[in-house]
């Protein structure tokens, strides 16, 4: 089954929790507080590779978990680390969050950390100093990343077939490539897009994408009109296949434009060649006269009249490809295969006050970690935590504010847990 498009939950593993623990030794009276940190959660992270070509592992498999970080022991041992999730998908994919990229695959082997397992939190042996021998404090772990994902597959290929149902754009890929797609004298054969390699010479290769028949209204979706129109957007040059036994080949040729040029992205403007199909067998006279008639409404010079099944015309038809693509990758630098996650950059110091009647929450990236991995049921973490607000200078702003004592203070979006200011 392909699938180049679905929708995956992630959840990144939890951080372990600290623990609260004194040595405890024979012959050694008042022992040292022990207690070791809790592990780091696992992440999930995303490979692209080139032997993965669909989504559909992702379609039966909604939600996706790391492993949790183990607790902390005594003894100062820490606990040991989640093991992360690795993920195959396909290059070409991409991910975003509501509608906004937040990563885009283009090269086989390209690894991103896409969900972040939650840090584990310290034992109390972490809080020793010289003035706090004894800290009953330990941290909770933090939550790893709760992400809603949508993933989309958009082939990018040297080279893409389009034209109308039937117009022979599988028998060119069968007959040039090793692909092997289903081929059949009937319109809609294919349902999937397929993927061939090209033998150009010894030391080049081009990658040719199979874009299924196209229809009039694809670009508002009718068919399978955006399924098959998104794998266009970042192919290099089109192949325009044109069935020289068509009635109107004209006709044929402005509705496949047409619907180029309708798309969200205008594909009307890239590289293209036309290809007039089948002439094996057909008077020579109707096939230049068939010729004659696209280069008059396309402004293209060169028709390509071909036979997939003969051959005919077909060694011509790859080196003008060919050529046409380098001129694509001269104007068009290969993209670096460094590209970093994009997410929205926030100050960590930052903190705001949210006030009503009966409560205040605390929003900022710092102050809800830390309340993150405060144990609520514990005086000396939430006394911590008052400590920590307190040199951020959020107890002098509740003090300006003419804030009452014991409102209750939320952190994020978190319902259970507060404290009384």
């Amino acid at each position: 089954m392909f699938v180049d498009s679905t929708r995956v939950i992630l959840r990144a593993g939890d951080g372990g929790n600290g623990i609260v623990s004194f040595r405890h030794e024979r012959y050694i009276s008042k022992g040292g507080p022990d207690g070791g940190d809790g592990g780091d959660g696992g992440d999930i992270i995303f490979t692209a590779s080139n032997n993965q070509n669909t989504l559909v592992n992702f379609r039966f498999q909604k939600e996706l978990k790391a492993e949790n970080g183990k607790n902390g022991s005594k003894a100062k041992c820490h606990g040991r680390q989640g093991v992360d999730l690795e993920l195959l998908i396909p290059v070409g994919t991409q991910v975003s969050i509501k509608g906004e990229l937040i990563a885009d695959f283009i090269n086989d082997g390209q690894r991103e950390v896409i969900a972040r397992g939650g840090k584990g939190g310290f034992g109390n042996a972490h809080f020793t100093s010289s003035t706090r021998q004894a800290p009953r404090i330990a941290e909770k772990g933090e939550p790893g990343e709760y992400l809603e994902l949508n993933l989309e597959l958009k082939i990018i290929a040297d080279i893409g077939l389009i034209g109308l149902p039937n117009a022979g754009k599988s028998t060119l890929l069968s007959t040039i490539t090793s692909a092997k797609p289903k081929i059949a004298n009937y319109p809609f054969t294919t349902l999937n897009p397929h993927l061939g390699v090209v033998k150009i010479s010894k030391n080049r290769e081009l990658l040719v994408a199979d874009i299924p028949g196209l229809i009039m209204g694809a670009s508002q979706g009718k068919g399978l009109g955006h399924e098959f129109l998104r794998h266009v957007e970042r192919t290099g040059v089109l192949l325009h296949m044109i069935d020289v036994y068509s009635d109107d080949v004209a006709r044929d040729y402005r509705v496949i434009l047409t619907e180029l040029k309708d798309y969200k992205v205008d594909l009307s403007k890239r590289p293209q060649l036309i290809a007039l199909t089948k002439i094996d067998g057909l008077n020579a006279e109707i096939v230049k006269a068939q010729s004659e008639l696209l280069k008059s409404v396309s402004k293209h010079k060169n028709v390509y009249e071909i036979s997939s099944t003969s051959g005919l015309g077909l060694k011509t038809l790859l080196f003008a490809l060919d050529k046409e693509v380098r001129q694509y990758r001269k104007k068009h630098q290969p993209i670096k295969n460094d590209i970093p996650i994009i997410r929205a950059k926030e100050d960590e110091l930052s903190w705001q006050i949210h006030q009503s009647k009966q409560s205040i929450r605390l929003t900022g990236k710092k102050i809800e970690r830390f309340a993150q991995r405060t144990d609520f049921n514990d005086e000396n973490g939430i006394q911590r935590l008052r400590d920590i607000m307190q040199k951020m200078g959020i107890i002098r702003s509740f003090e300006k504010r003419k804030i009452k004592p014991s409102i209750k203070v939320y952190f994020g979006k978190n319902d259970e847990d507060y404290l009384e200011y």
